[in-house]
């Protein structure tokens, strides 16, 4: 059996794996490419899956760098089941309709200058039509529960502790060698693993001896600062801001980070650290995922149920609104007070919060707080290198805004909890694979595996293929 990858390798974003064995094809994951001039023609690039050919795919969590171009199969021929645990399934409904939207907002955008030079309109990658198409194929499997995808290959979803209804997958196969005699497999796909201790969800849950383990690595080079100390600092700038025309901009990945921005605001404010703290989430696609959290109160930690035992909330507060339309958002410019606004797309590649960047990064009351992952080329990882002035929407912008980067609110597990979380598999001496991360921190993270555990950790490129 043999393992091709077709995006997530030396980079964060585009994951797309293929599982082949004598008997099946299975496709884990399949998302969009991000960041970086040349995404949007990678993304229009389809590897050789030989769609048509495959038996079954199987999702990991519906970050769009995981789901976002599965509306493409529909046209490649796709005709099988998509398999994915509930919460992911309804969080995909949302981040793939929104996809489309932008897409189709893009396009609009870019044909209105086109027209007038004659040239061939634009086409988005993929319409809600073919969403709701995409969506009609998926089929739910819950935490714990062995389901068979294709023959011979059957997958039990893990809580991966990442994002509302994140696994990792553990995948066991029956096949046959080169002699014909039967053979069995175990393979582990991490997915995106999730840092001890985060609040809202669950710890990720350990990984069983196995025969491959494919090993995410955004974090392989270092830790995170302590969750403590970032929410105190955080503490800190918030109290700055509460000048007269203060204003905190925190660009915010809408599914798990928003939450997470919710509920630590909500801790301050119930500490006593931040009194009577005005809270504007502007993102229409965050919003929806926010009431869908509330809706999976199954999946939450025990801190979590500690404070909705007591009778608070942990997503609401007072001081909190949610503003669904574009003359919301719009009006939240003239608002001051260290007013704190977390808006989408978190690595500020799109969405609402780049019309609160090209009004605010001018300004020296505003603050900008990154709390997380800015994909090489992308919009934040230039405003955290200091470029300045800086294009946003067109235009360019000079930046006199304070600029804060927290690097404790990852949903990635850094270094020593993706060690830690991977040690019972690697006691087992599999076939470790590096993903999901680029070169440096691949490098790093093999480097300590290999000198920890003894094991030699593949690196693999795209079009690469492993055999197992």
């Amino acid at each position: 059996m043999r393992l091709s990858f077709f995006g997530a390798v030396g980079e964060v974003t585009g994951s797309c794996t293929l599982v082949e064995t004598s008997r099946a094809r299975v496709l884990v994951d399949f998302g969009m490419h991000q960041g970086g001039h040349n995404a949007e023609a990678r993304n229009r690039r389809i590897p050789p899956l030989r769609a048509e050919e495959l038996d079954a795919v199987v999702l990991t969590h519906a970050h769009i760098d995981h789901s976002g171009r599965l509306p493409v199969l529909i046209d490649e021929g796709y005709r099988g089941r998509i398999h994915a645990t509930p919460a992911t399934i309804e969080l995909c409904d949302i981040l793939l309709r929104d996809s489309a939207h932008i897409q189709q907002g893009d396009a609009d955008r870019l044909n209105r200058r086109r027209k007038s030079s004659g040239r061939r309109p634009a086409e988005p990658l993929y319409t809600e039509t073919e969403v709701g198409q995409i969506m009609q194929r998926f089929d739910a499997s819950h935490y714990g529960k062995p389901t068979e995808v294709a023959p011979g290959i059957a997958i039990t979803y893990h809580d991966a502790g990442h994002i509302l209804g994140s696994a990792w997958v553990e995948m066991d196969i029956e096949d046959t060698d080169q002699d014909g005699k039967p053979i069995t497999k175990k393979i582990v796909f991490s997915g995106d693993i999730g840092p001890y201790g985060a609040p809202l969800l669950r710890d990720p849950v350990a990984p069983p001896a196995c025969d491959a383990l494919i090993l995410e690595s955004t974090y392989g080079d270092r830790d995170h600062k302590s969750l403590e100390g970032t929410v105190d600092e955080l503490s800190v700038i918030l109290n700055n801001a509460r000048t007269a025309r203060g204003k905190v901009i925190i660009p915010s990945f809408a599914v798990g980070r928003t939450q997470q921005m919710i509920y630590f605001i909500g801790q301050l404010e119930r500490a006593g650290k931040l009194p009577n703290p005005r809270v504007y989430i502007d993102s229409p696609m965050a919003i929806k995922a926010t009431t869908l959290y509330r809706r999976h109160r199954e999946v939450f930690d025990d801190e979590c149920w500690d404070i909705i035992n007591s009778g608070e909330s942990c997503l609401d507060y007072p001081g909190i609104k949610f503003t669904r339309t574009p003359d919301e958002s719009r009006s939240i410019n003239a608002l001051g007070g260290g007013v704190i606004v977390v808006s989408a797309s978190g690595m500020c590649t799109g969405g609402r919060v780049l019309h609160h960047l090209r009004h605010g990064l001018p300004r020296e009351e505003t603050h900008v707080v990154i709390v997380g992952y800015q994909g090489d080329g992308s919009l934040g990882r230039r405003i955290v290198e200091g470029q300045n002035p800086i294009r946003v929407m067109g235009r360019m912008v000079d930046v006199n805004a304070h600029i804060h980067t927290l690097g404790g609110f990852s949903a990635h597990a850094g270094q020593s909890d993706l060690v830690k979380w991977a040690t019972p598999a690697l006691a087992s001496k599999p076939r470790v694979i590096l993903n999901h991360g680029e070169d440096r921190q691949r490098g790093i993270l093999s480097k300590l595996l290999g000198e920890k555990f003894g094991v030699e950790a593949a690196m693999p490129r795209y079009r690469d293929v492993v055999e197992v």
